[in-house]
């Protein structure tokens, strides 16, 4: 196989391809979620000084290092910092073959929702085969739908539609992602600000958007709205998943990459900030008061606040299809980079062919995801989640998303920083850069990144002490779920990546 790797046909495809990336499920769905959680204006000043001290010092980092070796994630980290580095790299993309199987299943659950918007989503009568929903609903229940909808296989079926989109757009690599791109990514800000223009004409709408921006200095003052944001900052720009690397090597060497972390960064917390003003100004119209839980917010609050937009049936299901389609194709620009990250970290390191590679990512993602979408009650009562699928999701999630991003990004700022040198890197990004960045970044990213990501991952393991999580819920004979879980995705996706680490790279071979 050739060694020479593909390119962005424009700086425009990349930018977008990136963007898209970093747009996704987080910015509607965990954005919104955790602004609501952490009262509104208390979560935006350190939200912003996240973006700052955090978001754009990795950004610049992860796009750095890929445009420096050409390579992806975990190949680039072995060239600058060595062997532990890349093991570092491959944990990271193992980790986001994780996260992928669970985020394909939730944008079937997605797709499924925008389905039923000319379904039986806005219609009264609708039942669940859970005890607090068996009798028929006087009304239209989006909650109730979700429930019905995933004690069915039929996100078995929508998973295996988004895996086939998925494919068929990462099959010419960056052309087809760019081609997709083009047209996914202004859709999104379209149908966004359209929400946002319809949420301010409606009485109270305005109401919803001064509780997001009003600042609480009483909750600005807890320890919990600061995590919280960091966390949200990390996770929203796609950072410690290997995937702004993948794309960044697809760039040029003389790519302005100070220039681009800033673009990517602030279109992405452009729609976050667009999100908020959408998603608050519909639960102030509607007086509603959503639980602190992402699913509920986007899958029962919004759908609840679209079904009183307007007394015409077809407005109401044209503006639910239209929010979940809005929510699959954001998801689409996400998942997508999550499959090119471990894609093209083993096209470099096994020197295989695209196909084969997507190959070795897809088939174990799909049994994951269809591992997520089991519809098999294990509590009809809900006091969980309901079925084994989403009880599964739920326990993934809180371990590799809450805890592997974090360490890998504080491995990656102790290897970048302290290993090949921060000011290396300082120097290659300002070599092409219009605007050079100055020695401060030798201090975020050698003591500032690793002392908040530390603080952030000690805090998060400090919570557990109350109790492993999810060993409260009643699943019956899947009660082992909780402790096996968290075991099999470290000796998976730790053997993987010592396996992967210990083979020679091809230079050496």
């Amino acid at each position: 196989m050739s060694n020479n790797r593909q390119n962005w046909n424009s700086k425009l495809g990349f930018i977008l391809a990136a963007s898209g990336s970093a747009i996704g499920l987080g910015n509607i769905v965990f954005f919104s979620s955790n602004a609501y959680q952490y009262g509104g204006g208390a979560f935006y000043l350190p939200y912003f000084i996240a973006l700052f001290v955090l978001g754009l010092p990795i950004m610049m980092l992860e796009f750095g290092i890929g445009t420096m070796t050409g390579k992806s994630f975990p190949m680039a980290l072995s060239q600058l910092a060595g062997k532990r580095a890349e093991f570092a790299g491959w944990w990271s993309v193992m980790s986001a073959m994780f996260i992928t199987a669970y985020y394909v299943a939730i944008l079937g659950w997605a797709f499924g929702m925008m389905v039923g918007s000319f379904g039986s989503l806005f219609e009264p009568g609708i039942t669940a085969p859970f005890t607090p929903f068996e009798a028929p609903q006087p009304s239209p229940s989006a909650m109730v739908y979700f429930f019905h909808l995933i004690a069915t296989w039929w996100p078995v079926i929508f998973i295996f539609v988004i895996w086939g989109l998925n494919l068929l757009i990462l099959q010419r690599g960056t052309e087809s992602i760019e081609r997709a791109v083009r047209i996914f990514v202004p859709l999104m800000w379209v149908f966004m600000i359209g929400l946002v223009i319809k949420g301010l004409t409606l009485d109270g709408g305005f109401d919803g958007i001064m509780y997001l921006f009003t600042p609480d200095l009483e909750g600005i003052s807890e320890a919990g709205v600061w995590r919280g944001a960091f966390s949200q900052m990390f996770f929203s720009l796609s950072l410690g998943l290997g995937t702004m690397t993948a794309y960044a090597s697809y760039l040029p060497k003389d790519a302005d990459q100070i220039n681009n972390s800033f673009l990517v960064s602030f279109l992405n917390c452009s729609f976050e900030f667009i999100a908020g003003l959408a998603i608050f100004s519909l639960l102030f119209v509607f007086a509603l008061n959503p639980a602190g839980s992402t699913l509920s917010l986007s899958f029962f609050v919004i759908p609840q606040g679209i079904n009183e937009l307007s007394s015409s049936p077809w407005i109401v299901r044209l503006f639910g299809f239209l929010f979940f389609f809005l929510i699959v194709i954001a998801g689409l620009t996400s998942s997508i980079s999550l499959i090119e990250g471990p894609a093209s970290a083993l096209m470099d390191k096994l020197k295989i062919s695209r196909k084969r590679a997507l190959a070795l990512v897809a088939i174990p993602c799909m049994i994951g995801s269809v591992l997520c979408t089991l519809p098999i009650i294990v509590d009809k009562g809900l006091s969980g989640n309901g079925t084994l699928g989403l009880s599964i999701l739920d326990i993934t999630d809180h371990w590799v998303f809450s805890y592997s991003l974090l360490i890998v990004g504080f491995m990656e700022a102790i290897a970048i920083g302290w290993v090949l040198g921060a000011d290396k890197l300082r120097l290659a990004l300002n070599k092409h850069s219009k605007w050079n960045i100055g020695p401060w970044f030798n201090i975020f990213i050698k003591f500032v990144v690793p002392g908040i990501l530390l603080t952030v991952i000690g805090t998060s393991l400090w919570s557990e002490r109350e109790g492993l999580y999810g060993a409260n819920v009643d699943m019956g004979s899947f009660n082992w779920l909780p402790i096996f879980i968290p075991i099999f995705w470290l000796l998976i996706s730790l053997g993987v990546a010592f396996y992967l680490t210990s083979r020679p790279n091809p230079e050496e071979a």
